[in-house]
């Protein structure tokens, strides 16, 4: 009972928060690989940097548009959209570095384009272009747009000018003063502009970006002599625009900005469109009226789309006919939302997966010393001894909590898992009789099959572990009885599907579906069921990890999974698992062989104990010693490695740690193994990370003993790897 208080207790959220403490620093190489993944088939170019800009991972679109640059500065590769690119990469990133992400809005020869860049990690950094087609008249360019327009830096250089301005002002200006005589410019409000004909007034709107660049757009004003380049008005102007009474009812959208909203009413009000802001817009409106949030940009959603449409906008005072009113400037955001959602996602995902690793590493360590201690007590005790009771109520606790580990583990994705080919139906049929007995009598379990199912590679008893997690929820769901229907299928996709922000790459899958007729999960909570200790259920009937561990092991195993769910009719998972053409593997497993308390090793076997653990070490070091073995022990690699200068020492095996302070087991095994080539090694770990690939030793005749492990699996594994 005392590890069943122990996994169940406020100690062990008490562990839960050291380990946070211990693992909050993350991998670069993981945060890198997540990032990876998930920006591969975003529509826009995007690219990773270190510190000095060279570029190390492109998606799709980047190599699309720019060719192979790995290993070339981003420098270098932006100058092919405009010049001096290096100045601006070099604001954005140190604005990163300060702030976590910077971002720019710029004219090119090919129109407006939008840079971002996010710091990844201490030092990298995620660099991301998009395409502004709502500023650049259809696609075809700041340069084709009749309206006059020019680029301004915030002290009035000129970075820009497109024909239709260069033809109204006679030549290429380099500053505003040499065009506008009555600076500085307010939107909405007219100005006078000098040309080779003479002076004439123009109405001046404005769109300001990142950097203190600003967007400078001409309307021909009242008094304005006819242009020879016919310039456009409100209504075509290339920006998205709405005028604003003072009393908020909208007066005019034009084109453009009914490509962001869809059609608007008349005389609505501009609250009634939008929410999301915080706080009422109605008192946005008024601040932005007085002066107090004037020009000051805000991310909001539309309220008349049926799918979520973020926009960023900015409000302008203007005074009209001696009236106030205001000017919207309106930039489609969702985009850039959605990448900033699926970020901070994966970043949680990821710093949970990091703790509940980090925890079951440290917890099965001791639950390896109690269980293997609780074994060495028991040797001492028969089965008639008063105390042999309570020693054996210590070891079943301590197996269950070490199955608890487990499903930490398999939500981190860090344990060992060993794939094979497999018949998913042969895998299910077997699992049939197991099922029947979870969900009871009054649920019916119902199996399709295609007939033709392609084999899946997966570790079975993983996947098994994943059927039956979900049929227990499926049970849960349906307190009345029901059925439970499993069914598998072939899909071959031709091109990416993407489903719930995921895309899942072209190529051939099998799907199971397990699907209920249950009470359904609430849309505000279907976002969430796949985060560990989040459960539905009241306190006591469930831990929350059951779909964590489904959802790490399929995501390990290489596939996916999908929840879809109508409230008061049921739910249904899918999981895409990849196909694999190859003849499915008899399964054949080979019992560990058991030492009996009497047996004896090989004479004079001598065992090098490396771990960094005392009270482990101390349990496996009388363990070995009890079935004969000479044992030498070091606290950790170092050690190890001294303890092997003596040429006349014999060890027969090593049993070493993975993880350990300084050097770690593989590392400091293949150093030792150049001397004493041939030498049999057993690797323990609490979780094997990375060092372990498909399943296999990275050494030759070596194996993996995950912990906990119990005396008899220790000794038997020893003994096995003597020659």
């Amino acid at each position: 009972m005392v590890l069943l208080s122990i996994a169940g207790s406020l100690g062990f959220l008490a562990m839960l928060m050291r380990g946070a403490h211990a693992w909050q620093s993350a991998r670069k190489s993981r945060l890198h690989e997540l990032l990876s993944g998930f920006i591969a088939h975003d529509a826009s170019p995007s690219f990773t940097t270190d510190p000095d800009g060279e570029i190390g991972f492109q998606n799709h679109a980047a190599l699309e548009r720019f060719g192979a640059r790995s290993g070339q500065s981003l420098t270098g590769a932006l100058s092919e959209l405009f010049a001096n690119p290096g100045s601006v990469i070099k604001r954005l990133q140190g604005k990163a570095a300060v702030l976590g992400a910077a971002r720019e809005d710029l004219v090119t020869r090919r129109g407006h384009v939008r840079l971002s860049v996010h710091l990844v990690g201490e030092d990298g950094f995620l660099w991301r272009l998009e395409d502004m087609a709502e500023r650049a008249a259809g696609g075809r360019g700041a340069e084709t747009i009749s309206l006059p327009m020019l680029t301004a830096s915030k002290n009035g250089t000129i970075l820009f000018m497109n024909e239709a301005m260069r033809r109204l002002v006679g030549e290429r200006v380099r500053t505003l003063d040499r065009i506008f005589s009555d600076l500085p410019l307010q939107t909405g409000e007219e100005h006078q502009i000098m040309t080779p004909g003479g002076a004439l007034r123009a109405t001046v709107a404005q769109v300001e970006g990142n950097g203190g660049r600003t967007e400078i757009y001409l309307l021909p004003g009242a008094e304005a002599r006819t242009p020879t380049h016919d310039p456009a008005s409100f209504e075509t102007l290339p920006v998205a625009l709405m005028r604003i009474a003072a009393d908020g009812r909208v007066i005019a959208v034009n084109r453009a900005a009914r490509g962001l909203l869809g059609k608007v009413e008349e005389e609505s009000v501009f609250g009634d469109l939008f929410e999301g802001l915080g706080r009422p817009v109605s008192d946005w409106v008024q601040d932005a009226l007085s002066g107090r949030a004037d020009r000051r940009p805000e991310v909001i959603r539309t309220r008349s789309s049926d799918t979520e449409v973020f926009l960023q906008v900015t409000l302008s005072r203007v005074v009209e006919n001696g009236e106030a009113g205001l000017i919207a400037v309106l930039s489609d955001a969702t985009q850039l939302k959605t990448l900033e959602a699926q970020f901070v996602q994966s970043q949680k995902m990821q710093a949970i997966g990091q703790l509940a690793g980090g925890v079951a590493h440290d917890f099965n360590n001791l639950l390896t010393a109690i269980s293997g201690h609780c074994d060495l007590l028991m040797l001492r005790h028969d089965k008639g001894d008063p105390d042999y009771a309570d020693l054996d109520q210590i070891s079943q606790n301590a197996n269950r909590a070490a199955s608890l580990v487990g499903q930490l583990l398999a939500f981190s994705r860090k344990q060992t898992l060993k794939p094979r080919i497999i018949d998913l139906r042969d895998t299910l049929s077997d699992l049939t009789h197991l099922l029947n007995r979870l969900v009871g009598e009054k649920v019916f379990l119902n199996f399709t099959h295609d007939p033709d199912l392609r084999p899946i590679r997966v570790d079975k008893r993983q996947f098994e572990q994943v059927v039956m997690n979900l049929v227990v929820n499926a049970r849960d769901a349906m307190p009345g009885g029901g059925e439970v229907r499993i069914e598998t299928e072939n899909l071959s996709l031709a091109e990416d599907l993407k489903l719930d922000r995921v895309s899942v790459p072209k190529g051939s899958y099998v799907l199971v579906k397990v699907s209920d007729e249950g009470t359904g999960i609430a849309p505000d909570k279907l976002s969430k069921i796949f985060e560990p200790f989040f459960t539905t259920k009241r306190a006591g009937e469930g831990t929350g990890l059951g779909l964590s561990t489904a959802y790490g092991i399929i995501k390990q195993t290489g596939g996916y999974i999908f929840c879809d769910s109508v409230l008061g009719s049921g739910t249904c998972f899918t999981i895409y698992l990849p196909a694999d053409e190859r003849v499915a593997e008899v399964d054949a497993e080979v019992e560990k062989p058991v030492v009996s308390p009497g047996a004896t090793s090989q004479e004079n076997a001598s065992v090098l104990l490396v771990e960094d653990e005392a009270p482990v070490r101390a349990f496996a070091s009388r363990a070995l010693k009890l079935r004969g073995y000479t044992v030498f022990e070091a606290e950790n690699a170092e050690e190890a490695l001294q303890i092997l200068e003596d040429e006349t020492l014999s060890v027969d095996v090593f049993v070493t740690d993975v993880i350990m302070p300084g050097m770690d087991g593989p590392t400091w095994v293949a150093e030792a193994l150049k001397q004493r080539p041939g030498t049999a090694v057993v690797f323990v770990s609490g979780y094997a990370e990375d060092v372990f690939t498909d399943g296999r030793p990275p050494v030759p005749n070596s194996v993996f003993l995950p912990k906990p492990f119990s005396l008899s699996e220790l000794t038997a594994t020893v003994q096995n790897q003597l020659p």
